[in-house]
């Protein structure tokens, strides 16, 4: 006879497995240190801003205009991608079996993203694809709503931030180390907008969890930010049972 899994026990089984949240402005390191806290934990890792840039392309690889909504929403529920860490912890990510992680910061994609990400039927669409990466042993989450939105019942909730002048240097930096041109002070400026526009959207804006722990990063490099989260981790009654099988 066939087994079947209904809809309650799927969500029981999700529910027992381990999730952190890493949430906060752009440029603010929790990508980083999402990847970078995963790998010491064993644990998987979702970058969900990513997952908007990918949707993006996805769009453009597949004839889809970033205006149509049910198309992109079809496209949203079956998108093909990982975020697989490299050696060294940074995540990359590969689209339909494409690595794509230079891509992926072209400014088009990024202008693409925005546009998707502010159509209510791609979010919910994704918003299932996010949860789908809920699997043992363990996830870390990192983004704008995944402590309040996505996982609103994650084991640890982390909000990141940082002063908006060392974020926009942060990433001057990033952009120089991987051959883009930039301009400093355009940065601070986009980040500047950009937080406004996250805090002030209607869906899902960004805002720390009533239940997070606050880390403010602007004095901080991303070895200090991991060791201070993994911390969190081990004082945490649920999650520090995983200290014994880590490697950390």
């Amino acid at each position: 006879m066939k087994s079947t899994t209904s809809g309650s026990e799927k969500k029981a089984s999700r529910l027992s497995v381990p999730v952190i949240t890493l949430d906060g402005p752009t440029a603010s390191g929790k990508g980083t240190v999402a990847a970078q806290v995963a790998k010491r934990l064993g644990f998987h890792v979702l970058d969900s801003g990513l997952l908007y840039r990918v949707l993006a392309l996805a769009a453009r690889h597949h004839g889809v205009a970033d205006t149509n909504e049910p198309a992109l929403q079809v496209l949203a529920a079956h998108l093909d991608v990982q975020f697989p860490c490299d050696h060294a912890g940074e995540t990359r990510v590969t689209l339909e079996g494409e690595e794509v992680s230079r891509t992926l910061r072209k400014e088009w994609v990024g202008m693409a993203a925005s546009r998707v990400a502010v159509l209510p039927g791609v979010r919910v669409a994704l918003l299932n694809r996010q949860r789908a990466f809920q699997e043992l042993p363990g996830l870390v989450a990192d983004g704008r709503d995944m402590g309040t939105i996505v996982f609103p019942e994650a084991d640890l909730k982390i909000y990141i931030t940082a002063t908006a002048d060392a974020r926009a240097e942060r990433r001057y930096r990033q952009l120089l180390e991987k051959g883009f041109s930039a301009s400093l002070a355009d940065l601070t400026e986009d980040i500047r907008q950009r937080d406004e526009r996250d805090m002030q959207r209607s869906v899902a804006p960004l805002r720390a969890a009533a239940d997070s722990v606050h880390i403010d990063t602007t004095l901080m490099n991303i070895p200090e930010v991991v060791d201070t989260v993994l911390s969190h981790v081990r004082q945490h009654v649920l999650l520090s049972r995983f200290l014994s099988t880590g490697s950390w």
